[in-house]
């Protein structure tokens, strides 16, 4: 079943190196591609645990055009929540030690959004995994900031690294989904691709 996906050119719309190596894990063929200004707004009083899905069908739009015949287009937006209230990525230090402040020994929501594209058709899907952490002092939170720079992270802070470590005391969910990619829904999606059609459909 798995070399079933590489009668599809996958391409992950995505520069992350998490959500490389997490597909990568999934022993399937893909290559990086990536288009530039992609408008990441979403609606103004729209539900937190949506934006997420919301922001990849943006980008699986703005990708569907540049879609060639038997190509798959995975497109990906991660989001962290508390108290319905949307954590993007940090713009400098003193935004991640607020957003980390906000997380600190409590539960928060991470939910990715995922659309599956290609020129016929497109799946989109949300997944969300419940994350506590403990009472985080202040200064666990100034060295993980000053050692790891988590500019680019959304909520200022990767599951996998230190402050994952010392800080993460329950999750219930899926772990990989934290990290950026719900790999296992997306294995599970992919199927469904390949029992739908024939893959001979798919080629040139």
């Amino acid at each position: 079943m798995v070399n079933d996906f590489n009668d599809y050119k996958i391409i992950l719309a995505s520069n992350s190196p998490r959500r490389k190596e997490l597909l990568a894990g999934l022993g399937i063929s893909f290559e990086v591609r990536v288009l530039q200004d992609i408008d990441e707004s979403y609606p103004e009083g729209m539900a937190a645990v949506e934006t997420a899905e919301y922001i990849a069908g943006k980008k699986a739009a703005a990708y569907r055009e540049t879609i060639g015949r038997g190509e798959l287009v995975i497109t990906a937006d991660t989001v962290v929540i508390v108290d319905d209230e949307v954590l993007g990525k940090p713009a400098d230090a003193a935004e991640a030690r607020e957003m980390l402040l906000k997380l600190s020994g409590r539960t928060h929501q991470v939910v990715t959004g995922v659309c599956l594209t290609t020129q016929e058709e497109s799946v989109h899907f949300s997944v969300k995994t419940d994350v506590t952490f403990k009472q985080l002092t202040d200064d666990e939170i100034s060295f993980y900031i000053q050692k790891y720079q988590p500019f680019d992270k959304a909520g200022a802070y990767g599951i996998q690294e230190w402050i994952g470590y010392i800080g993460c005391t329950g999750l219930n969910g899926s772990y990989y989904n934290v990290m950026g990619l719900p790999v296992q829904r997306i294995y599970t999606e992919l199927q469904r691709f390949t029992r739908r059609r024939s893959p001979q459909d798919y080629r040139p």
